[in-house]
Formats: structure tokens, C-alpha cells, sequence
């Protein structure tokens, strides 16, 4: 009996011990998991992107919405801005890794010492010159307030281009400085004879019949740059990896932008909250087709910031653009 008892007694015992060992290596095994879970957490980035509410930034927009399942090593956070004053300190002070932004603003901070580079654009064409109903000609804006973003923008360039081949000088109109939401009922209001904005702020006057088109931006200037897409180098530098595949989407975003079918849209009216109307004749007007910055448009650019004194040393093509990586999409 005592043999048979302790029999019992060291099965029982070697049976503890196996589950005892069972549970460890579970243990173990979970652990392991959890680390690497952790570690891949880890190495997942945020890139803060900053951007105004204007059809010139859809990419990004759909970027956002549609290829969050493709990212593989960052989470991308919009960063929306009211005033391109207030996005251009975020991106100077390294609050955001990037921007979409006027080029001629991140032209003129590359100026004075802020490491960015532009590594794509935000559209082709896209902005109008839009007149109340009584302006028929350009010279019939002689002595009357005109509205631009800001000095260093495409719009006061393509404001400058419309006066020079009309015969007129700048400063035969009044040009006055609006953030773009007011443009329009300044216009309906008689505060102002005519404006040139980013999108759907044209639009808008046209679609509700309270102004017209004078000039699409091809019209005065083709191959016109405007918007583009820039990151802090010192982002690049650091994350070249998470760089690449950003922009890769970005780049794919922009020709889903391109279709401009319900999904796309969908995603422009929930960024945009414009009306029906003004969205349809917003994205007429706008291309995303080839959103890589070539040098003869940008040294076309430099050569009018320099004309209008709106810069004095332009950064060169090849210190301010990187085509690195959307050479690589393919």
C-alpha cells in the first residue's frame, strides 16, 4: 500500500509540476508578444501635418481617409490652422513636421533660415480671379479694391501677371490683405471689386450668382505653382523611412483625389463643409495630375517674387526641392 501511495503521491507531484512549467511557457510566450507588440508600437511615428480647410490640400484629406490601412510605420495627424500666419509659426518652430502651404511662404522661411523642403505639390490650377458683376474688363478694376491671402502668394502673383499684360501697375488697385472666409461677402457686400483665393472661396461668389469669373489661373499663368506639400528637414533626416512611404501615399492619394467621384467628394464636403454647388465648380477647376514640382515652373516663380520685390534671394531649386522620394512611387 505504501508503494502504490507513494506511486500516486510522484504522479501527482511530476503532473503539478508539468502544469506548473505549462503555465510558465505561456507566460513566457505572452510576454514575448507583449514586448513586440510594444516594440512595434514604438516604432509607429506620428507625423503632424498642418493645413488650411481649401481644396488645394484634398490629397491630404484623402490621404487621411482612405490609406490609413496601408501605413505601416506612422500615423498621420492633420493639424488644422485658421490663418496662414498662425500654420507658418507651427511649421517654423517645429511644432508640425509639415505643411500644406503656400510655396512662396515656404520659400520665403527657407530664406531666412528655416530648414524645409518641398517634396511635392498640393494641385495643378485651381484658382480664379472673381469680379462683381459690373467689372468687365481688367482695367475697369482701375482705383477699386482688390483682395488678396497674403502678398506672398500665387494670387497676388497671378494679380500682378493679369495688371502687367492689361497695362495697368499694381498700385493702379487697391490691394487689400482678407482672410479668404470673408472674401465673399465682401464682394457681394461692395467692400471689395474683385479677389483671387485659394478654393472653394471663388466658388463661392460664382455659384451663388453674387460675382463671375474674369481669369481661370492657366489663363494668365500655365504650369502656375501654388500649394505644395513641404516637411522640416530635419524630419527627413531623422525618418527617411517613414518619409518615403508618406509621400508614396500622398502621391496615390492625389490620383484618387483626381477622380473626383463620390468618395472623393464625400471627403472634400467633410474637410471642406462647402455647399453642393460651390464644391462641383471648386473641383472643375482643380487638378491633381502630376503633383511633382518641376524647375522651370518653380524658377518662373522665383523670377516674379523677385520682380515684385517680394524676395530678394529665392532659394534654389535644388536647395529647396526634394524629389528623392517621389521619383520612387510608382
Amino acid at each position: 500500500m505504501d508503494v502504490i501511495r507513494k506511486t500516486k503521491i510522484a504522479v501527482i507531484f511530476t503532473l503539478i509540476l508539468l502544469m506548473i512549467l505549462n503555465l510558465t511557457g505561456c507566460n513566457s510566450k505572452d510576454g514575448a508578444v507583449g514586448a513586440l507588440n510594444s516594440k512595434s508600437q514604438a516604432g509607429v511615428k506620428t507625423i503632424k501635418i498642418a493645413y488650411l480647410p481649401i481644396t488645394h490640400a484634398l490629397p491630404l484629406y484623402v490621404e487621411n481617409e482612405l490609406s490609413k490601412e496601408n501605413f505601416k510605420n506612422f500615423k498621420l495627424e492633420l493639424v488644422k490652422f485658421g490663418s496662414w500666419t498662425e500654420l507658418v509659426d507651427a511649421l517654423n518652430s517645429g511644432n508640425v513636421d509639415g505643411a500644406s502651404i503656400l510655396i512662396e511662404l515656404a520659400m520665403k522661411a527657407k530664406e531666412q533660415g528655416i530648414d524645409l523642403k518641398a517634396v511635392a505639390l498640393g494641385h495643378r490650377d485651381g484658382n480664379v480671379v472673381v469680379v462683381s458683376k459690373n467689372i468687365n474688363k481688367v482695367e475697369d478694376l482701375k482705383g477699386k479694391n482688390f483682395a488678396i491671402p497674403s502678398k506672398l502668394s500665387t494670387h497676388n502673383v497671378l494679380l500682378h501677371i493679369m495688371l502687367q499684360k492689361s497695362g495697368l501697375k499694381y498700385s493702379d488697385v487697391n490691394v487689400v490683405e482678407l482672410p479668404p472666409p470673408e472674401m465673399a461677402a465682401a464682394l457681394a457686400e461692395g467692400r471689395i471689386s474683385g479677389y483671387c483665393v485659394a478654393e472653394p472661396f471663388g466658388a463661392k461668389s460664382v455659384a451663388l450668382d453674387k460675382g463671375k469669373t474674369l481669369f481661370e489661373s492657366q489663363d494668365l499663368w500655365e504650369g502656375s505653382v501654388c500649394c505644395g506639400l513641404v516637411l522640416r528637414n530635419d524630419f527627413i533626416k531623422d525618418n527617411g523611412v517613414i518619409a518615403e512611404e508618406f509621400i508614396k501615399e500622398y502621391i496615390k492619394a492625389g490620383e484618387k483625389a483626381e477622380s473626383k467621384d463620390e468618395v472623393i467628394r464625400d471627403i472634400a464636403e467633410k474637410y471642406l463643409k462647402a455647399e453642393e454647388q460651390v464644391l462641383d465648380l471648386s473641383l472643375k477647376w482643380i487638378s491633381y495630375e502630376n503633383l511633382k514640382l518641376e524647375e522651370k515652373d518653380y524658377n518662373e516663380l522665383s523670377k516674379y517674387m523677385v520682380e515684385m520685390g517680394l524676395s530678394e534671394n529665392p532659394p534654389l531649386y535644388s536647395e529647396f526641392v526634394d524629389n528623392t522620394f517621389i521619383g520612387k512611387v510608382k
